[in-house]
């Protein structure tokens, strides 16, 4: 019986351990796409405010996060340099990205 209760044990470890690597992999995933997304909002809005493409700048990069199905936390435009923030959920970690998107200075 002391056999059984080891391998019961060591067999609910190792199902643990591999819950836990699939749930941080899944986030990780996950904060490349955000990370992405972030990207391409920020330069979506700064392609607005420099007036190449129509409309407000905030908007279109709400359109690209939403696109993407994801979360529009903040969005900054100050002249033509656009600040972006996109956040998710994955299980239960939560990601964020910044990105920052304008004309070379």
């Amino acid at each position: 019986m002391a056999g059984v209760a080891t391998a019961f044990g060591v067999l609910a470890v190792t199902m643990t351990i591999g819950v836990g690597c699939a749930a941080a992999g899944a986030a990780a995933i996950r904060s490349a796409q955000v990370t992405a997304t972030a990207d391409t909002a920020a330069l979506a809005a700064a392609d607005t405010a420099l007036g190449f493409v129509g409309g407000v700048p905030c908007e279109r990069a709400a359109e690209v996060v939403a696109a993407a199905g994801l979360e529009l936390a903040a969005c900054d435009v100050d002249g033509a340099i656009a600040t972006v923030e996109v956040g998710a959920s994955t299980g239960v970690f939560r990601v964020h990205a910044r990105a920052r998107a304008g004309p070379a200075s």
